[in-house]
């Protein structure tokens, strides 16, 4: 698919569950590139917290949506009306020019979709490990996933048919059908995703459960066979 000479527009696309400790810092982050013209949508997906309220004020839409991660960010992307989508998960932390960067990448001949590099907070050298490890796997298969900032041209999320309703792997569902069309660009910065996961379950058990769930559907195991795996660990 090949790239258009429109204006970059950007809605930003961020589903919701509980994140009463961590929407606040992001959204507060964002501020800057919605004074910039880019669109901050939150998708939330049943939260019994405070989430919602904390949002409203420093988004452009505040929405509710059947909860999960795809069914919420497919929601977003239905209304929003940037022609780019960028999909943030609520322990992000972005660079102030997260915006300009993701223009610049998509101005690349055919370039349509893309991400960030990763790194984890308060990170510790095992850690940090874990994060190059995930970015060398993204570089190499052009398997975007939800920590590294998927973002992506409306007409072309809208040609691959966006999210597939799962109940997990729908980046890496998505990314393979992107991959199709382009390899995905990367933007020469970090996205800081927090550590709280490795954290709560464990470095070791943590890295394993992500193996098994992708050897798993990659065997072909089903996205609901999987999430009852999962779910045990922590989702």
């Amino acid at each position: 698919m090949v790239n258009n000479a429109k204006p970059l527009r950007l809605s930003v696309i961020i589903p919701v569950l509980n994140e009463e400790p961590a929407i606040g810092d992001l959204l507060a982050g964002l501020q800057a590139l919605r004074r910039r013209g880019c669109e901050l949508i939150v998708v939330d997906g049943g939260s019994r917290d405070a989430t919602l309220a904390l949002s409203m004020p420093l988004v452009d839409q505040a929405l509710t949506a059947a909860r999960g991660r795809a069914l919420q960010m497919q929601a977003g992307a239905r209304q929003a009306s940037g022609n780019v989508f960028w999909f943030l998960h609520a322990d992000s932390q972005v660079p102030d020019n997260a915006d300009l960067l993701i223009a610049a990448a998509l101005q690349a001949p055919a370039a349509c979709w893309g991400r960030f590099d990763v790194r984890l907070s308060g990170a510790g050298v095992v850690l940090r490990w874990v994060a190059r490890l995930m970015n060398l796997r993204a570089r190499l298969s052009g398997i975007v996933t939800g920590d590294q900032g998927l973002f992506v041209r409306r007409e072309t999320f809208l040609h691959a048919g966006g999210y597939p309703a799962i109940e997990l792997m729908e980046d890496i569902a998505l990314s393979r059908t992107l991959k199709r069309i382009a390899m995905p660009v990367v933007v020469p910065a970090y996205l800081e995703t927090s550590a709280r996961r490795w954290r709560q379950h464990g470095t070791v058990r943590t890295i394993l459960t992500m193996w098994a769930l992708r050897l798993g559907y990659r065997l072909g195991l089903r996205p609901q066979q999987l999430a009852r795996f999962y779910r045990p660990h922590g989702s």
